[in-house]
């Protein structure tokens, strides 16, 4: 009973949506956009959610909150997951040498991967709790929940410096449900 629309700014992504939507027989609109200027009207959804999507990969994700609390309807829902902000401490190691704390928690220096040019292909911007709960707050939104995804038992994968080992004692994702006013 609900009309969803899908964003990104990567046109792989989008592609990736297109064959979702293929398969299941379905149609959901899919937009390419900059998450800091979305082209809908105030007040357009009853919720937005976003999975490990633009909140760790924009620099100014206090902007994005803005962005995305604007077009909420009042009483409607933001639901967010990011890389857990703890992770950041330690190394991307899966196995028990990557369980040992190696930088400051608070250094919120961006993660850069960079081709052979130097030329940055991927950048992760690190947020304490504090600095995400701040921003949905900054951002006129009530803070409803805030999860922290423990790892499930059945899983037995390891992917990049994630494992059982390190996923059943440290938080991967940080998940906050906000609500605007209204």
């Amino acid at each position: 009973g609900c009309r969803v629309v899908a964003t990104d700014l990567s046109c792989g992504m989008l592609r990736n949506g297109r064959t979702l939507n293929d398969r299941s027989g379905t149609d959901v609109p899919l937009l390419q956009c900059d998450a800091l200027a979305l082209p809908f009207p105030d007040a357009t959804f009853d919720r937005v959610f976003t999975a490990y999507g633009a909140v760790p990969f924009v620099a100014d994700s206090g902007a994005l909150m803005v962005e995305m609390a604007r077009v909420l309807r009042p009483g409607g829902r933001l639901v967010f997951s990011t890389s857990h902000p703890w992770r950041w401490s330690f190394p991307d190691d899966p196995s028990e040498h990557g369980l040992t704390v190696r930088q400051s928690y608070f250094d919120t220096t961006p993660y850069v991967e960079t081709d052979d040019s130097g030329r940055a292909t991927y950048v992760e911007h690190h947020r304490t709790i504090e600095q995400r709960v701040d921003e949905v707050v900054a951002a006129g939104l009530i803070l409803e929940g805030l999860r922290e995804l423990p790892w499930k038992a059945t899983n037995e994968a390891t992917w990049g410096g994630w494992s059982p080992l390190r996923g059943g004692l440290i938080p991967g994702t940080l998940l906050l449900v906000a609500r605007r006013p209204g």
